[in-house]
Formats: structure tokens, C-alpha cells, sequence
């Protein structure tokens, strides 16, 4: 495959950091290039999954949607790492929580992801059903967190196929069975892809709900309220 691929437009490594921040929604992408970073320029449009490249604190980094899921994250990635250099990746979602303890606004780094999914088995021969982060980027996460007062909550999420589950109360099997804090849908595919092609990648998630409470935080709020997070992970700019 030849840059462009079928799904970036970008036609050279010049236009993507090394380090890159994966919002689900395209929107959020478009609001953080606008309200963060500085000499912006757009590299990609495909699909509406809109790419930007831009100076933090006058240091480079990218940020493009994801889409959700899977499948999708794991084609961008996958594209992001081995066609146009990348080397970090990290997901900036946002996620349910399963627990009591975990509230709306509360921030999880993803220590690692448990999976039903067949992502990575059928990519790679990969029988886990657990995917773990970069310990190197989630210490450099956890050292911005601290220098910025912000608390994170470490632990294991569940990344999951299907989010209209029709079995009730089936998160509280899948939390005291598996460990998991909180539920998303992206960073298992996003791990293995880091997994295969030797790269980085970490997750960063907001609780926008709760199973426990039945909150949850509006659409508008999920593209515009998560700014702790991504100051965050912004400090990762180099």
C-alpha cells in the first residue's frame, strides 16, 4: 500500500506528529485542533474522520477521530503506525462506568483492555483475551496527570463489540469476573495493532455514564467537557 492510503489522504510523513490523539468523534477532533493547538493544518477528511497536525506549548502532535469501534479504530491506527510513521497513539474516549466509585467526569487510564472480541486473534493469532497499554506511555501520562493536578483512576476496562447489550445486569458478571472498571469499544483493537507493529499506545477515558446510577452527560457535553483529559494527554506533544 501507497501513501495516501484508502482511508488518509495525508501524501507524506511531514504532515503527522510522531505522537497522536485518537478522539471517537470527529467533532471533538475538530474541537481540540481549534481550542489547543496553534499552526494547525488539516491532513485528512476521508470519511469526515477529520486529522489535524498543530503545535502545543510550541511542540508538535496530531489528533484524528477514530470513529467507533473496533474495526474502525483499527484501521486508522493500523494505517496511522505503518504507513505514516507514527509511533504513539492514544485514545482519548470516553466510557461507562461499572462500579459505584467511578463517577460522571471521573478519569481512567487504561492499564489494560479484557475482550471478547476476535480482533486481535484473527489479526495475529493472538489467544489473550486481555490486551495490555504501553507501561512507557502511561508513565509519562501519569507524570502529566500529577503535574497537573489531575487525578486519574488506573485500571482495566472493558473494550466490547456490542453496545446495545440485551442481557440485563450482564456488566456485573463481566465486572466481578474480569476486573473491569468501566466499559468503551476501542482500545483492545488499538493495543493489539501497537502489539504487532511494535509501536506505543495508551487510552485515556472520561466516564460519560454510569450502569450503576443510569447518568449520563449530553452529546454536546461528550465533544466539549472532557478537557482535562485532553490536557493531559496533550502534554505528550514533543
Amino acid at each position: 500500500m501507497s501513501i495516501p492510503t484508502p482511508h488518509i489522504e495525508a501524501i507524506n510523513n511531514d504532515n503527522i506528529a510522531k505522537t497522536i490523539l485518537m478522539p471517537g468523534d470527529p467533532l471533538r477532533a475538530k474541537y481540540i485542533s481549534e481550542t489547543f493547538l496553534e499552526d494547525v493544518n488539516q491532513f485528512n477528511s476521508v470519511r469526515g474522520m477529520n486529522g489535524y497536525t498543530g503545535k502545543y506549548n510550541g511542540k508538535k502532535i496530531s489528533v484524528m477521530a477514530s470513529g467507533m469501534g473496533m474495526p474502525s479504530i483499527g484501521i486508522y491506527s493500523f494505517e496511522l503506525y505503518k504507513f505514516y510513521g507514527v509511533e504513539n497513539i492514544i485514545r482519548i474516549g470516553s466510557c461507562g462506568s461499572y462500579t459505584e466509585t467511578i463517577k460522571i467526569h471521573d478519569i481512567l487510564l487504561v492499564e489494560d483492555a479484557w475482550s471478547e472480541s476476535t480482533y486481535a486473534k484473527v489479526q495475529s493469532g493472538y489467544e489473550n483475551n486481555i490486551m495490555p497499554a504501553s507501561v512507557v506511555l502511561n508513565e509519562k501520562i501519569l507524570k502529566n496527570a500529577d503535574k497537573l493536578d489531575i487525578d486519574l483512576i488506573k485500571g482495566r476496562v472493558h473494550s466490547s463489540d456490542v453496545f446495545y447489550r440485551q442481557k440485563d445486569g450482564e456488566y456485573k458478571d463481566i465486572r466481578e469476573t474480569y476486573g473491569c472498571l468501566a466499559v468503551e469499544m476501542e482500545s483492545f483493537a488499538l493495543f493489539s495493532n501497537a502489539r504487532v507493529l511494535g509501536k506505543n499506545a495508551a487510552c485515556i477515558l472520561t466516564v460519560s455514564d454510569s450502569f450503576i446510577t443510569g447518568e449520563a452527560i449530553s452529546s454536546e457535553d461528550r465533544k466539549t467537557s472532557f478537557t482535562n483529559m485532553m490536557k493531559v494527554a496533550l502534554e505528550l506533544a514533543e
